[in-house]
Order: structure tokens, then C-alpha cells, then sequence
């Protein structure tokens, strides 16, 4: 996986996770929190995500086959779409589930400190490990938003650890409120109402995610940085006189595809044409170094616009 596939991200993610999950489940096992069990679950969940986005950028890097030419750079969507249902369906669904059973038959939580304590630890844990994905997001994301960085980034393993571990942490705070409140008031309806919400804030995040990674299977175009630096790039004013149409194509976060039709001189030959379109090809990959399939068709250039009436 390349540098802007975040892997340092994924793996302090992993290790925060399948840390915080043990603690999570042995202070469920000695207190009864379901808080405590819901977020157990929720941080298995996640450190399942991230080994299946350490898999998907594993599978992409294959050669591509004859079967598969344009290579297998989409693995990396689809494993960050597995992401977002398994979010929606172990995490989310589950802590409903756990939420609902607390507050019909509530009982009081039991050695209150263990729940507490791997809370705030879990919060400690999770601050570094998103501290750790914002900082990777900065050296990618440049001048855009947060929210336009998780939109437009075409690598989806970022956005992702982004959103889960502010999910994390959003969760565990929801968590600490719903024990802190069940301790105070010797209620644990409110153990199960912080669950709850623990549920409601996974499936917004898996819907999140499910939304965008499905942008990216469907087929995005590049960037429109890059769409203008390939439209500057393809045209010599001497050969290549204009681009009549052109379409890109993201095989994969690293990968683009290009394809034009260029208008040309109609005096110019066959030998003309080809060594511009070679310098054109070499003028792309140097202002775009991911545009690695281009395919250009030379035409000659015909105005279509209808003549005025008179």
C-alpha cells in the first residue's frame, strides 16, 4: 500500500483497538456494564476493519491478469465497503440491540471502577491513535476540509480510520456519560440509553462510509487539479491542436485512466500524429505521475455549430 494509503493510520488503529477490546470486555465481565459490552464489540469490530483494509491494500498491489487487465487497484474499495457493513451490522445493530435488552430489564452496574477506569484508558488510547490519523491526513489532504477531504479523497483507508476512531472516541464518551449517570443515580436504564446512542452513532458512521466508498466502486473521475494539469499537458498548439472530448477514470487510488480524442491538422501525417501523441502520453504522466493508461484517438477537428438563420 502506498504512503497515502495511511498505513501507519491502520496499524496504530489496529494495536490501539485490539488493546482498548480486551479491556473493554474484561471490566463488561467483572462490573455487567452493556456499555461496556457494547464497545467491546464496537472495538473488535474495528480491529477487524482494519485488517480487512491491511488485506484490501495487500490484494490490490497484485499484477494485473489477463482476466483482470486493468489490475485489481478496486480491492481497496471494496474492502473499505466490507468496512462500513460490518460497522452497520456488528458494531451499530449490535449495540442497539444490547441497548434496547439494558433498558427493559436494567440492573446496577457492579465494580464501578472497572468500567471507568478502561474508559478513561480507552480514551487516552483513542486520542493518540486519531492524533496519529490526523496527522497522515494533513500530508495528504492539503487545502481541503475535513469534510471535503473524506468526500474527495480517492484513497478510502484514511477517511475511514478517520471516522472510526472519532467514532471511537465520540462512543466512549457517550459510554463513560451512560455509566457515570447509571453509578449516580443507581439506574441502569441509563447504561443502556448511552448504548443506545452508541448504537445510533455506529450506523451514521457505516452509512457515511457506505455512501462515499460506494462513489468510489462505481468509477470517480479525477480531480479537477488534475483534470486541468492533463488538459494543459495534452495540448502542443503545434500537432495537437485542442481536445475534443476526454474522460478519466480512477482504477484504483494510485491508478487513472485517460482517454481523449485530440483534434490534429488535417495536413499532418500518420509519422506527425504518432510522435505527438507519444510526447502528449509523456507530458500527462509527468504533470499527473498516477495517470498510468492513456489512450488517445487523433480527429480532425469539425465545428458542428449550426449556421445562423437568415
Amino acid at each position: 500500500m502506498s504512503a497515502s494509503g495511511g498505513t501507519k493510520a491502520i496499524v496504530a488503529a489496529l494495536a490501539a483497538n485490539l488493546a482498548i477490546a480486551v479491556a473493554k470486555f474484561v471490566a463488561f465481565l467483572f462490573s455487567g456494564s452493556s456499555s461496556m459490552l457494547a464497545e467491546s464489540v464496537h472495538s473488535l469490530a474495528d480491529s477487524g476493519n482494519q485488517g480487512l483494509l491491511l488485506l484490501g491494500g495487500k490484494k490490490a498491489q497484485r499484477e494485473a491478469t489477463p482476466q483482470h487487465p486493468f489490475g485489481y487497484g478496486r480491492e481497496r474499495y471494496i474492502y473499505a465497503f466490507l468496512v462500513s457493513i460490518v460497522l452497520f451490522s456488528v458494531g451499530g445493530m449490535f449495540a442497539i440491540y444490547e441497548g434496547y435488552e439494558k433498558i427493559k430489564h436494567p440492573h446496577e452496574i457492579e465494580a464501578w471502577y472497572w468500567p471507568v477506569g478502561v474508559l478513561v484508558f480507552a480514551i487516552i488510547a483513542e486520542t493518540f491513535s486519531f492524533r496519529t490519523a490526523i496527522k497522515e491526513s494533513n500530508e495528504v489532504r492539503g487545502k481541503l476540509s475535513w469534510k471535503e477531504f473524506v468526500r474527495r479523497a480517492k484513497a478510502p483507508e484514511l477517511p475511514v480510520v478517520l471516522l472510526e476512531d472519532l467514532g471511537a472516541l465520540v462512543g466512549l464518551i457517550l459510554a463513560l456519560v451512560g455509566v457515570s449517570l447509571a453509578l449516580a443515580t443507581g439506574n441502569g436504564v441509563w447504561d443502556g440509553i448511552g448504548t443506545l446512542c452508541i448504537g445510533v452513532l455506529l450506523i451514521a458512521i457505516a452509512i457515511i462510509l457506505a455512501a462515499e466508498t460506494k462513489s468510489l466502486l462505481l468509477g470517480e473521475a479525477a480531480g479537477t487539479d488534475e483534470v486541468k494539469k492533463i488538459e494543459a499537458a495534452l495540448v502542443d498548439n503545434d500537432t495537437v491542436t485542442g481536445i475534443i472530448h476526454m474522460r478519466t477514470l480512477h482504477l484504483g487510488p494510485e491508478e487513472l485512466l485517460v482517454a481523449a480524442k485530440i483534434a490534429v491538422r488535417h495536413e499532418d501525417t500518420a509519422t506527425d500524429i504518432a510522435t505527438a501523441i507519444d510526447a502528449a502520453e509523456a507530458r500527462i504522466r509527468t504533470a499527473v505521475p498516477i495517470a498510468r493508461v492513456i489512450y488517445l484517438e487523433p480527429d480532425i477537428f469539425r465545428d458542428t455549430k449550426p449556421t445562423p438563420a437568415s
